[in-house]
C-alpha cells in the first residue's frame, strides 16, 4: 500500500531517509491535501529506470512485430555464423 505524508514531514529528513529505505516503493507528499511530489530511495529509482527501459524495448519489438520487421531464427543463425565465421 503506497505511504501518503503530508508536506510538513519533509523536515525530518533522517525519518524520510529511512522511510524511503524501509518501504522499498515510492513514497506521495502531499501538499493542501493534493498530491505535489514522490520521493523514493535510490534503489527504487534505479529499479523503475531499468524497468522503464525493459518497457520501452519491448514496446519497440512489439512495433516491428505489428510491421513484419521480423525474421526467421534460422535465417538468423546463418547471418550470424557467416558474419562471425562460427
Amino acid at each position: 500500500m503506497p505511504q501518503i505524508i503530508p508536506i510538513r514531514d519533509l523536515k525530518n529528513t533522517t525519518a524520510i531517509s529511512q522511510m524511503c529505505h524501509d518501504a522499498k516503493e515510492p513514497i506521495f507528499v502531499t501538499k493542501n491535501g493534493y498530491g505535489d511530489m514522490v520521493v523514493m530511495s535510490m534503489e527504487v529509482f534505479h529499479r523503475a529506470m531499468y524497468l522503464n527501459e525493459v518497457y520501452v524495448g519491448l514496446a519497440a519489438a512489439e512495433a516491428q512485430i505489428a510491421e513484419s520487421r521480423t525474421i526467421d531464427a534460422g535465417e538468423s543463425m546463418r547471418g550470424i555464423r557467416e558474419r562471425y565465421g562460427v
